[in-house]
């Protein structure tokens, strides 16, 4: 039986309410942590590198992190709108990839072709959520 709505609780890993009841209990509706699971305090948390789309005015950052929400925290922007699951090599493969579209630095102009792809990464979602997922399936 699957059931969808409130759980008894936040999640513990990402702060979610909405979850899926499952046969083992609830499940986190974003990250999938099990509701009542601890993370491991004593255990760091996992690396999990991301690369990052964010827009400010009619220009897109494409940089990574391991932490996004402290980095993201020092950078002026607009919107967030999309995370990828990768580090470096794959940054430098979008750099390269976009290169045509470069500003100066890591920002590019928010052409169609760039927008598009950063909406096919977010596919209609929340990227923190996509965030949460990825470092619940690190620490699972």
């Amino acid at each position: 039986m699957t059931l969808s709505g409130a759980m008894p609780g936040p999640c513990l890993l990402c702060g979610e309410r909405r979850g899926i009841r499952l046969a083992d209990g609830w499940r986190c509706g974003v990250c999938s942590w099990r509701c009542g699971d601890i993370p491991d305090p004593e255990l760091s948390r996992p690396r999990v590198d991301v690369v990052y789309y964010i827009r400010f005015a009619d220009r897109v950052k494409i940089g990574t992190s391991n932490n996004p929400r402290q980095r993201l925290s020092t950078l002026w922007h607009d919107e967030v709108l999309a995370f990828e699951n990768g580090g470096r090599t794959l940054e430098r493969l979008r750099h390269e990839q976009f290169a045509d579209l470069r500003e100066g630095g890591e920002w590019f102009t928010a052409a169609p072709r760039l927008l598009e792809h950063a909406a096919r990464l977010a596919d209609g979602g929340d990227p923190w959520h996509s965030y949460a997922h990825w470092v619940s399936a690190a620490l699972a």
